[in-house]
């Protein structure tokens, strides 16, 4: 799995016709800045509105995940976010000139084809990855949906189909490694039953749906007045049944195609939690209201697990080690504070300091019960965003950042020797004439030991 942010090098588009909504559409995805996550822009509408990829938005589920904000409404969101995912793109734009992706083939190949073309752009920032913290679960008594996430230290899903047809049977289907979604998962094509075909045109649905792009899964006997109602309802001159009980002899795949198919539904789905996750995931006949309702509840505890600080990996690599903050910023021994800078942005840092008995100040502060004094904390916090600041303007060498004022400061947790302080720093306005106003907080073991406002200054050396 990737350690940092990816974007794609170049924009690229792709055409074609929405499955339930019969509308040709494009879509062009276009790079973005670190952070930037995924969001859709709806340039036929006016104002072209933004919504982002985010479970609080899905407004529908029937028979594909929408999005809705501010009245711009996207449809069939999965099969894309399915690819993005599998390709461990972080931040992209997706502009689209309609209201539902393409269905194209009906899975997530041909997006998959299309962004390889521009190739991917490694970012300076690290993946911001969403590790299950224990046992999350999820059931659905009514419709008997299972879904489960695990720790692991990898991306790991399982999903399991049972529809009770003695055509599809039972099926499962497992991605062990995301390195595999391409090749194992994305070309899994969406599928239903025959029994669904006329209910769902009645329902003003699968509009653009063709036997080209959707698998039809014949359950039950049928006629030959019956086939040449749905050729007509099809718009096509004749269908008939395969062996293996599929609509107009179409070859599938895979054996248990459908299963796989879930299994990408699912990951297209879980990707509007809003950051990779590192999991198992275990699911035993989902579906998309499922799936966003299990994507709200990884989201919750996100916010759960958010709350004990940023993330630090020490397995990780830094953004900038030791040396590196010594080309960006004039503190030397005893007064640079900062040993690494584990995240980095256009609006937010995250560094490290670890805490030594051996640090000058513990000489004379405090020297039988050490203590970090806390203005060095808050120093140590103003040198993370004075990185963040020089980060925003050329030729930063050129510039000092200096200190204008300290608001609202606080210290909630002593700090002693053997103690890992965790930075994070974000910028609360836009940098203006030099002035760039700065909410830092410190951690230690993942609780927050103290928090200040700072206002600095850039000046020209």
């Amino acid at each position: 799995m990737h350690i940092k942010q990816h974007t794609i090098k170049e924009e690229v588009s792709i055409e074609g016709v929405g499955l339930h909504t019969g509308h040709k559409t494009k879509l062009t995805f276009c790079p973005a800045r670190p952070d930037h996550g995924i969001r859709f822009q709806r340039i036929d509408l006016e104002d072209q509105p933004i919504v982002e990829a985010d479970a609080d938005y899905v407004v529908d589920v029937s028979r594909g995940t929408t999005l809705e904000k501010n009245g711009a409404r996207v449809g069939t969101v999965e099969h894309m976010l399915a690819a993005l995912v599998g390709l461990q793109i972080d931040n992209v734009l997706v502009k689209i000139d309609g209201p539902e992706c393409p269905i194209l083939d009906g899975s997530s190949a041909p997006f998959i084809h299309e962004l390889e073309k521009v190739g991917f752009e490694e970012q300076n920032a690290l993946r911001n990855y969403f590790e299950v913290p224990r046992s999350i679960t999820y059931r659905d008594e009514e419709n008997n949906i299972e879904i489960a996430a695990l720790p692991l230290d990898d991306y790991r899903v399982t999903v399991m189909v049972d529809y009770n047809s003695p055509v599809l049977g039972s099926q499962h289907a497992t991605l062990s490694n995301i390195d595999d979604f391409k090749e194992d998962i994305s070309s899994s094509r969406t599928f239903c039953f025959l029994h669904e075909i006329e209910e769902l045109y009645k329902a003003n649905l699968i509009k653009g749906g063709d036997l080209n792009n959707a698998i039809v899964i014949v359950d039950r006997e049928v006629e030959e007045g019956e086939l040449d109602y749905l050729a007509d309802l099809l718009q096509k001159p004749k269908v008939s049944v395969a062996d293996q009980g599929i609509l107009n002899n179409l070859e599938l795949r895979y054996q248990n195609e459908p299963a796989r198919h879930k299994l990408l539904d699912m990951v297209g789905d879980l990707a509007l939690a809003g950051r990779p996750l590192k999991g198992q995931i275990l699911a035993a006949r989902p579906g998309h209201a499922a799936n966003v309702e299990f994507a709200k509840m990884l989201k919750k505890v996100m916010k759960e697990v958010s709350s004990l600080g940023p993330d630090y990996d020490p397995k990780l690599p830094p953004i900038y080690e030791a040396h590196e903050i010594y080309k960006l910023l004039p503190h030397r021994y005893p007064f640079q504070l900062v040993d690494k800078i584990i995240y980095l942005d256009d609006s937010k840092v995250a560094g490290v300091k670890n805490v030594s008995l051996n640090e000058p100040f513990f000489q004379g502060h405090f020297p039988e019960n050490p203590v970090m004094p806390g203005v060095l904390q808050v120093e140590a916090m103003a040198q993370c965003g004075g990185i963040l600041v020089l980060n925003k303007i050329e030729n930063p060498q050129e510039y000092w950042a200096y200190f204008l004022g300290i608001e609202n400061c606080r210290f909630k947790k002593m700090v002693r020797p053997g103690d890992t302080l965790v930075f994070k720093c974000e910028l609360l306005s836009p940098l203006k004439r030099g002035i760039a106003k700065i909410h830092g907080q410190a951690y230690v073991g993942g609780k927050l030991a103290c928090e200040a406002v700072i206002i600095a200054s850039l000046v020209k050396k």
